[in-house]
């Protein structure tokens, strides 16, 4: 839509310069309406290469004044515009000085006297113009720039104002929660201690508040772990992937990584979002799967990053596994880059947690 707005611009003045050249200057010299036409579909570009169009409407501005042709030289008026908002502020400068002074001489060129030419010049492109044009495009520039700052700013307020809230959540939860979530989980971990101890039977009832402790403690500190994920401290990314692997080891599990593809340059939040994802799988593989190995695949393809966490434990299709915390922050993190996650049994045993995230 904006090439297609600036050629109908670039055309329309390309007419109106054709069109006041023929009116004034009928019969005239064919280079000389060449350059009329030229000077104003340079203006295509200007958004492209504003230097560049800048310079090459000044060309056919003084050369169509060299042929004869006193026409206000529009085309350059408004690639000053452009060449200013794009803020080549210097550039402007340098070749307006260098049009005014090649003004008069094109005005010799065309056969006119000393005074003649000096006093068409300044009429043909009155210094107020060039100055109005060029005012015109710096204060574009500058309210442009006022507008990303401020878009800027009120996102940082709005981060800063959503980490301040996250992290009173998470110190609400701490105080009011992990107190009574561990005095619960140490009374039934006393409990059964005791009852074994004398040699009496459990309970099944004990045994199941000590294991809901247990749980609620672990999804209880999982929670706020993310709840207290500063991003600006430090994030954990690819890099810190091997580690993850060296942890699976020392507990026990045989993990291995593979990395497919070259890796380019990656958003820091696709990053954290990876390495949170074999972070969760290599821990689930570690709490809940009692398996012997695990693969970790990570695969740089063009516009995608790939993440595929594999183990051989007791997970099987008949027997489906009921999505935890974990899997959960998995999903939401993954859905929130526009990504897709599948987490399931796999038909010949085991757990695979496979993530696809686009990189855009």
């Amino acid at each position: 839509m904006g090439r297609i707005s600036d050629w109908g611009i670039a055309v329309g003045v390309a007419a109106i310069l054709l069109i006041t050249g023929v009116a004034e200057h009928r019969p005239g010299p064919a280079a000389g309406y060449a350059l009329l036409v030229a000077g104003g579909l340079a203006l295509a570009a200007r958004r492209r290469a504003p230097v560049p169009v800048l310079v090459a409407t000044g060309l056919c501005a003084v050369g169509y004044h060299a042929a004869g042709f006193d026409v206000f030289a529009v085309a350059y008026l408004v690639a000053v515009y452009a060449a200013m908002r794009a803020g080549r502020r210097a550039a402007t400068i340098a070749v307006s000085v260098a049009m005014l002074a090649a003004l008069p001489l094109a005005a010799l060129a065309a056969g006119q006297s000393t005074g003649a030419a000096f006093a068409e010049s300044r009429g043909v492109l009155e210094l107020a113009w060039l100055i109005a044009a060029g005012a015109a495009g710096e204060a574009l520039r500058q309210a442009e720039r006022r507008a990303d700052e401020a878009e800027r700013t009120r996102e940082e307020i709005a981060r800063r104002r959503a980490d301040e809230e996250r992290l009173h959540i998470a110190r609400e939860l701490h105080d009011s929660l992990t107190h009574q979530i561990s005095v619960i989980k140490v009374q039934a971990e006393a409990a059964v201690h005791v009852a074994r101890k004398r040699g009496e039977p459990v309970p099944d009832a004990l045994l199941a508040i000590r294991a809901a402790g247990r749980e609620a403690a672990r999804e209880l500190r999982a929670t706020l772990e993310v709840l207290r994920d500063d991003d600006a401290c430090g994030p954990n990314g690819l890099e810190h992937v091997p580690a993850l692997i060296e942890r699976a080891r020392a507990g026990g599990v045989e993990a291995t990584l593979s990395i497919e593809g070259e890796r380019a340059g990656l958003p820091a939040a696709l990053e954290r979002t990876a390495y949170r994802i074999v972070q969760e799988a290599l821990t689930n593989v570690a709490r809940h799967a009692p398996a012997a190995t695990a693969s970790v695949t990570i695969e740089y393809r063009p516009g995608l990053l790939g993440i595929r966490v594999v183990d051989d434990g007791t997970a099987t299709p008949a027997a489906p596994v009921a999505p935890g915390v974990g899997l959960l922050g998995m999903r939401e993190r993954v859905t929130a880059l526009g990504g897709s996650l599948r987490a399931g049994p796999r038909p010949e045993g085991g757990f695979a947690v496979h993530a696809e995230l686009p990189v855009a």
